[in-house]
């Protein structure tokens, strides 16, 4: 019998104000969302080698721009890769307590009369968003469960913001890197 790792902090209530960063790989790091772009030029934040967003990949970034629809979140940034997504967010109200929450972008959300949901573990936020693109691929390319990392100060902060503004174009030194 295997036992797992927890990969969530057993005393931590991550539904409490506060930024996170999330990565959430495919199955086997399967790449799954870029392909060769045969348009001459490279694609604003994607490596110079022509790779553009895959139409799983297109999904991918649709979900992660829906995520604020539904949950008491700011996405201040993220990038979606070939093999797994960085995603850079802050819960702004928890379960509608928080009246004004700031994230570390400067960004607020007011909680009152909000009509999202109120149930805003980072986990259910990963599992809705991980649902929705698997519903509309019409399969799972996910892997188990995802990293996370909450962040405690700004100058973690702006070292998560430039890491996943300049990751594409590090991509084959990336530690999740994998040839086509």
């Amino acid at each position: 019998m295997i036992i797992r790792k927890r990969n969530r902090l057993s005393d931590y209530d991550y539904s409490q104000c506060g930024v996170y960063f999330v990565t959430i790989c495919t199955k086997e790091r399967k790449n799954l969302f870029w392909v060769k772009d045969n348009i001459v030029g490279a694609s604003i934040a994607r490596p110079n080698d022509g790779y553009v967003l895959s139409d799983m990949g297109k999904i991918a970034e649709d979900g992660i721009k829906n995520i604020p629809q539904y949950y008491p979140v700011n996405i201040d940034c993220y990038v979606v890769m070939s093999n797994h997504v960085h995603i850079l967010m802050g819960i702004v109200a928890d379960g509608g307590r928080a009246m004004l929450a700031p994230t570390l972008s400067g960004v607020a959300s007011k909680g009152d009369g909000d009509v999202r949901n109120a149930t805003s573990t980072l986990s259910n936020i990963v599992r809705q968003y991980k649902g929705y693109v698997t519903k509309k691929i019409g399969f799972s390319p996910w892997q188990k469960s995802f990293y996370d990392h909450i962040v405690r100060n700004r100058d973690e902060y702006l070292k998560i913001f430039e890491y996943i503004m300049t990751n594409p174009l590090k991509w084959n030194i990336d530690k999740y890197y994998t040839e086509d």
